[in-house]
């Protein structure tokens, strides 16, 4: 019995002396770094171009699959079967050029949009990192939470929001 209480009381003594170290916490918005921060708008802007290049290409690809079909469809009465299965190969195989063109270029994970958004945003994200790092220790904070991302942050005093101290220690090059 002396053993239980003795234990207990340990366990209280160690868990008041944990809750009243306090964990000094902040939080950053991302979204507004990146919309503020000069290399990631040009890492941006770069993407955009990036991507309506592509885009361009795959509406001209489509414009001209459309453009096969409507021939083929005005012309199909009047051709002969050798014709006919030729112009439809043309049109299956034009197609299959969009659907690959679209997989290889803007599927998720492995396609050339996702390839060059983490190229362009590597060197961004890893700036962001250190300066969000290198203000935390400024400040002895232990944790820093993103408001914008997955973590849901449900209540936040403006009084810990490191955002703007992270975006000017990155324009200031620190």
């Amino acid at each position: 019995m002396k053993r239980y209480i003795l234990v207990l009381a340990l366990l209280f003594i160690g868990f008041n002396s944990f809750t009243n170290a306090q964990a000094k916490l902040g939080y950053v918005d991302s979204e507004v770094i990146l919309t503020q921060f000069s290399e990631s708008i040009k890492a941006q802007g770069d993407l955009d171009a990036f991507t309506n290049r592509l885009s361009g290409q795959l509406d001209s690809m489509t414009l001209a699959y459309q453009q096969s079909i409507a021939d083929y469809q005005k012309q199909a009465e009047t051709m002969n079967e050798a014709k006919k299965t030729e112009a439809q190969q043309k049109i299956v195989k034009m197609e299959q050029d969009i659907m690959e063109f679209r997989r290889a270029k803007f599927t998720q994970g492995t396609g050339e949009v996702y390839k060059k958004q983490e190229e362009l945003f590597s060197p961004v994200k890893a700036k962001i990192y250190a300066a969000i790092e290198k203000v935390a220790k400024g400040e002895s904070m232990q944790f820093v939470f993103d408001k914008s991302g997955d973590i849901i942050l449900l209540y936040a005093d403006s009084a810990f929001d490191i955002t703007f101290k992270v975006l000017d220690s990155l324009k200031r090059g620190n």
